[in-house]
């Protein structure tokens, strides 16, 4: 199964664990690949430098670049050459990176993100329920 986590489900495994990294967890394990492209690596890269993230990543003996390496070898990259204009601009390079990898799964903590339910008939689902349907696989 292939799944394209938003930049805030990332965050959320690499900072304070709980169902998000479980999804981390699958792809270790080989049960799920997942995908990001080099603007989602970006965009974490720009949101675990906030101090607030970056000072929780020091408490667990870590630092931003550590997890962006850890996560880069994770997941496979994917360079769209296209991204569609469909919600906001961070949410449209997902769907970009869904597109190209032919994701079965986009998952993100957004609400208005979610509220789209999917785009090009990949389903658009929070991290427990992407969990489920791994579970179902």
């Amino acid at each position: 199964m292939r799944l394209v986590l938003d930049t805030n489900v990332v965050v959320s495994a690499l900072i304070w664990g709980g169902t998000p990294l479980e999804l981390i967890r699958a792809a270790t394990a080989g049960e799920i690949e997942i995908y990001t492209s080099p603007v989602l690596l970006a965009e974490l890269r720009a949101v675990l430098a906030r101090e607030h993230l970056s000072s929780r990543l020091e408490k667990q003996r870590s630092s931003a670049e550590q997890a962006i390496a850890l996560y880069g070898e994770l997941a496979v990259s994917v360079s769209p050459l296209v991204t569609p204009r469909v919600v906001l601009a961070d949410d449209d390079h997902v769907l970009a990176a869904a597109l190209l990898a032919g994701a079965d799964l986009i998952v993100s903590g957004d609400r208005h993100f979610l509220s789209l339910e999917a785009h090009a008939g990949i389903p658009i689902i929070g991290p427990a329920e992407a969990l489920r349907r791994i579970g179902e696989a």
